[in-house]
């Protein structure tokens, strides 16, 4: 089997796979193809992959010879003619802003692996991409929050006298909200955190966070671990409360998302002319849409004297760890598609292949893909 492996494209700075890990797909028997430059940008020299066994190519090369590409971003479009029927493309799909691409890559015969939907089951923990770089973002996030606040995170008692504590308010309590939380922590903050999930109080309780619990948050086991939407009469609570927290903060950390639709809207413009100046904002979820009323994705736009990030890629500023978890993460889910003569078998009964599996045969397959494109 013959793996290949992309350089990307526009701003974005990780690689799919490291030289590292191209050691351990070459002891798997995998053969690994790598387009020229691939990994420049993630501090990895094309030397750094042929010492590691990798085969060095222009990418028409890379696409014409391999039977499965990898790739952080689905390729570009102008690469979908060049794909033959039937070879496998991973990569982290999105598949609802995507939905036109995966669409053409259906009718050309691809097989599309959407590592974003790699169930959240304990079998599937060590291939899950999502919470992998979501571990960055959240680590990230506080980071530039701190630098950018004119304040100290930490209690200091000086000759000067006392300085309190910075106050860090964090919306969501996945796993970049509760890395967010570790960091903050770690930092010497005063943490306050939300989430409709009355699953995690336990988690933020035991990492130094207090939960701000609001009452009658509806709940779906069948949403595996993710929020879901809520009712208007708990949306108006929780908003009442957010914005009471919020004006208390010095710091604002948002990661509330509802995979597949826009990001909740938590923080009202209200808010933000109420908030102390000085203060900072970092919204992960800007990419779709924003938990602040005021985030510019991709921008950090001041107002009345609020500094609001809207920064959803923080992984592609930390390349080299984001990507050797990425690739980790993919070498966990080969182990179970490979064969031990390194023969790939897309077996569609597995639940972790089938629920990844976004397009093949022409044919959508995974039941999430369906569903977020209205398709069923």
């Amino acid at each position: 089997m013959i793996i290949g492996v992309l350089k990307e494209t526009g701003n974005e700075n990780r690689v799919a796979i490291l030289p590292a890990e191209v050691v351990a797909l070459k002891k798997m028997g995998i053969d690994v193809w790598v387009e020229n430059n691939a990994g420049e940008r993630a501090f990895a020299s094309d030397l750094a992959y042929r010492t590691a066994g990798a085969r060095l190519a222009e990418r028409k090369d890379v696409i014409s010879e391999t039977e499965m590409l990898l790739s952080i971003n689905p390729p570009v479009k102008d690469d979908i003619t060049s794909f033959k029927d039937g070879q496998i493309l991973c990569s982290v799909l999105n598949p609802v802003v995507n939905s036109n691409w995966l669409e053409k890559a259906r009718l050309n015969g691809l097989s599309v692996l959407a590592l974003d939907l790699i169930p959240r089951t304990t079998r599937a923990q060590s291939m899950d991409i999502l919470s992998s770089m979501a571990t960055v973002s959240g680590y990230k996030a506080v980071l530039n929050a701190a630098s950018l606040l004119p304040r100290f995170f930490p209690m200091f008692m000086s000759a000067a006298g006392t300085i309190k504590p910075s106050r860090v308010l964090i919306l969501g309590a996945g796993v970049a909200g509760l890395q967010a939380i570790a960091i903050s922590r770690k930092l010497g903050a005063v943490v306050e955190v939300f989430d409709v999930r009355s699953a995690v109080k336990e988690e933020v309780q035991s990492l130094g966070g207090k939960f701000i619990e609001v009452v009658g948050a509806k709940e779906d086991i069948a949403a595996g671990g993710y929020a879901v939407e809520q009712t208007d009469e708990f949306k108006r609570k929780q908003q009442e409360l957010i914005q009471e927290r919020a004006i208390a903060s010095d710091v604002v950390i948002a990661t509330a998302q509802i995979p597949g639709m826009k990001a909740p809207v938590l923080l009202l413009k209200e808010t933000i002319y109420s908030m102390k100046p000085g203060s900072v904002i970092v919204d992960l979820a800007a990419s779709s849409g924003g938990n602040c009323e005021l985030t510019e994705n991709g921008k950090t736009v001041v107002v009345n004297g609020v500094n609001i990030i809207g920064k959803s890629d923080y992984p592609s500023d930390m390349p080299s760890d984001a990507s050797k978890m990425f690739g980790c993460n993919i070498i966990n889910l080969l182990k179970i598609m490979v064969d031990k003569d390194a023969k790939l078998i897309l077996n569609l009964q597995d639940d972790i292949i089938n629920g990844t599996t976004a397009v093949h045969g022409k044919e959508y397959i995974s039941q999430r893909v369906k569903q977020l494109l209205n398709l069923i």
